[in-house]
């Protein structure tokens, strides 16, 4: 079975303008799961780490009307100083401000893991087929569709030092097509994964796979996208200092969302 960066990957901190953003290495993850990691008596949660998530009330009461549910979930199993800015990407694509959690209508699912250290985050990595965190399974086990958010470097995306893009790809065809439209269409430079093995998303445990349908979305953003989407790029300013291609990147991937969710009805 082919082995892919998402199956082994480590982290490592680089300097990319001016900024602290963290990239990928052929380095194994410390930890062979969530559960390992969370089992480390070493690390502490809420000092090493932090998991977030929003799971939103469903109930339908009523004998005669029929309600709607969440059909997508926005995944971040790297966030904080991991891959850094898809925290603040997972929240505003799925609905809230990630400044000030403010929603704006509609809002979806939503799960995180993110580093929270000065230094050394990369340690926390946990690849996303090895992800065993018990609400990210629900979460994504529940939905119709799921979007995973990571980071990667231009090198690793076969592009040329410097490249702002996004590499689309996971499993569900029909998603990744409307991803790719609506993000060209928005200006942000979108390439489809498909071509590029160790980025592509396709494994059907990848988190982001483990859907309903049993296929989802995946997300690559990188460096040089990521750092241009904040004005001060640390953990603790990120949220304030979002820029107009942050924006552009978050709305144009919940339109691919609502253009999803439009040919899925409630039955």
């Amino acid at each position: 079975m082919r082995s892919s960066r998402r199956g082994f990957l480590g982290m490592a901190v680089v300097a990319a303008a001016g900024s602290r953003m963290l990239t990928a290495s052929a380095a194994a993850d410390r930890y062979p799961s969530n559960t390992a990691l969370y089992a480390d008596p070493a690390l502490t949660e809420g000092v090493d780490y932090a998991r977030r998530f929003r799971r939103h009330e469903w109930f339908d009461d009523d004998l005669t009307q029929r309600y709607g549910v969440q059909r997508t979930v926005m995944l971040a199993p790297h966030g904080g100083g991991i891959e850094t800015g898809t925290s603040e990407l997972c929240l505003a694509i799925a609905g809230y401000h990630p400044a000030t959690l403010e929603p704006s209508s509609p809002v979806h699912d939503y799960w995180m893991f993110e580093g929270l250290r000065a230094s050394n985050n990369g340690e926390l990595h946990v690849t996303s087929t090895n992800c065993d965190d018990h609400v990210a399974r629900a979460l994504a086990a529940g939905s119709l569709n799921a979007v995973g958010l990571h980071g990667c470097t231009a090198a690793q995306a076969g592009l040329a030092d410097g490249t702002e893009a996004v590499l689309v790809g996971g499993r569900n065809n029909a998603f990744k097509s409307r991803l790719l439209t609506r993000l060209n269409a928005a200006g942000i430079r979108a390439i489809d994964a498909a071509s590029i093995p160790d980025l592509n998303g396709d494994e059907p445990t990848n988190l982001a796979n483990r859907t309903l349908l049993g296929a989802g979305a995946q997300l690559e953003l990188t460096t040089p996208l990521r750092v241009a989407m904040f004005g001060t790029n640390t953990r603790a300013d990120r949220k304030n200092t979002t820029k107009p291609v942050f924006w552009a990147f978050t709305n144009a991937t919940r339109a691919a969302i609502a253009d999803v969710e439009a040919t899925q009805p409630i039955i």
